[in-house]
């Protein structure tokens, strides 16, 4: 149960005459509304009230929703209150400087049960007094309620007062009634700016209680709604934990795999060290065959400071201009993006979650397309890794095609790497209207390099221990 939920438990077990226990001492609910009869009566001789005021609708055992207790009575809240709507001032009637009497206009000026002053009107209009209840009748807020605590206010149109006829009748336990029905209430709001009529109101059936069972129904829930604010911030920062833990499991677990504290090392494993001179062999063969260029055998000292945590004695690090090609998509010309063509083009908005496709008709160098199995990476706008499982498609310039070594690099561990990286590069990235990270940022980036077989274990483990979270996240 939800605080909402425990909130609406509670105001129901109110008006339902369960929330505290009845006295047989107090004077009857039938006895109040003697007294408020008479009351309208002597109003309606002042001028104050209308003839029609006093005119009770009546309520069948049909339209009776619930049993209440002997000393309570139905009734409607047409027979207990006035109910007052206002009228809206042009700015030039109002003001923010303290002005006049304060004006009221809309849900802006309720919070947390409490009013807002922030504007002021020397313009006669419909007045509320201390003690009324004011709820809001229209626009974004409807259903939004206080009582007035200050001497007295202006109302706009989007106002109601409901004012009870008796200053001894507890306002409050009306306030408990509208909120037990406000759901029901703002349901049946019409109009393209929803309101709640004034007959939505004045029609409204009140299980009635004694008046000193008002001030103990009342009393009991100004107890009770402060624990289930408490309850309901509690609940807030549990959901939010909830939300938030299967991410948060995700990242430790990636962090955990690239500092090498995710599946245990084995002594038997080819180090990385080996598999590093492995591929400076193999590019200065490619040197000699010209293949390559001289400078690509020229590998940048990694000093200490650069090393930004630990790794296994078994482990290397690298910059990945050394073990990795970036290579750019195609930048195209608006004209040349087509609705139906041979090839689709890829672009970031596809790369996570667009699937509006455009095409191209032009055949272009074979770097220029990706194929199944490609890893390529985002680097603007939108950042991060993913392991293409499409056609031969064609990729835009703001992604690149990560080529490396596959004898020296598991495709899924780098794909990984990349994932928890992936807040570190974010810190790399340039531009104002378009953040992007450049090649020239990503090239002399380090990577933790595991033995291959180690790598291999890694992602077992993560993609074991994602799965779980997935399960988790489901629940």
């Amino acid at each position: 149960m939800n605080a909402q939920q425990l909130k609406n438990a509670i105001l129901q077990e109110a008006i339902t005459g369960r929330l505290v226990p009845q006295d047989p001492n107090d004077e009857p609910a039938s006895v109040l509304l003697d007294k408020i009869r008479k009351e309208k009566a002597k109003l309606v001789k002042e001028g104050i009230l209308k003839k029609k005021d006093l005119e009770e609708k009546p309520i069948s055992k049909e339209e009776i929703p619930f049993e209440i207790p002997e000393s309570w009575e139905w009734c409607r809240m047409s027979n207990l209150i006035q109910l007052l709507s206002g009228q809206d001032f042009s700015p030039n009637k109002y003001n923010d400087k303290k002005v006049g009497t304060p004006y009221i206009t809309g849900a802006s000026n309720i919070s947390k049960g409490k009013l807002i002053i922030n504007r002021w009107t020397e313009t006669p209009s419909v007045i509320g007094v201390e003690g009324d209840l004011l709820i809001v009748c229209k626009g974004s807020g409807v259903g939004k309620m206080c009582v007035c605590d200050i001497p007295k206010i202006h109302i706009a149109r989007q106002i109601q007062i409901i004012r009870s006829i008796i200053s001894s009748f507890k306002i409050d336990f009306l306030r408990i009634v509208v909120n037990a029905n406000l759901q029901s209430i703002i349901s049946k709001a019409q109009g393209v700016i929803p309101g709640i009529s004034r007959d939505d109101v004045l029609d409204l059936y009140v299980p009635l209680p004694p008046l000193a069972e008002q001030h103990r129904i009342v009393a009991k829930i100004e107890e009770l709604l402060p624990k289930v604010e408490e309850y309901g911030k509690a609940q807030e920062a549990l959901d939010k934990l909830n939300a938030e833990l299967p991410e948060r499991l995700k990242k430790s677990i990636l962090q955990e795999a690239i500092t090498g504290k995710l599946v245990p090392q084995d002594p038997n494993d080819e180090p990385a060290s080996v598999l590093l001179d492995k591929i400076r062999k193999e590019k200065a063969k490619l040197v000699k065959e010209g293949k390559l260029k001289k400078k690509a055998l020229i590998e940048t000292p990694i000093s200490k400071d650069e090393i930004p945590f630990e790794i296994p004695e078994s482990w290397e690090w690298v910059r990945m201009e050394d073990v990795i090609d970036f290579i750019n998509g195609r930048a195209y010309k608006k004209e040349e993006l087509l609705d139906n063509g041979k090839y689709k083009v890829l672009r970031v908005g596809n790369f996570f979650t667009n699937d509006s496709w455009y095409y191209s008709d032009l055949e272009l160098p074979e770097d220029k397309y990706c194929n199944k199995g490609d890893l390529l990476y985002a680097w603007s706008a939108s950042f991060g890794p993913k392991i293409w499982e499409g056609e031969k498609t064609i990729f835009h310039y703001h992604i690149w095609n990560v080529k490396y070594a596959k004898s020296l690099l598991y495709r899924e561990y780098l794909y990984y790497f990349f994932l928890a990286d992936k807040n570190n590069i974010k810190s790399s990235t340039t531009g104002s209207t378009m953040v992007h990270v450049s090649m020239e940022n990503m090239k002399p980036r380090l990577i933790p390099l595991p033995p291959l077989a180690e790598q291999h274990r890694i992602v077992a483990k993560i993609e074991e221990l994602l799965t779980k979270i997935d399960k988790l996240k489901t629940k």
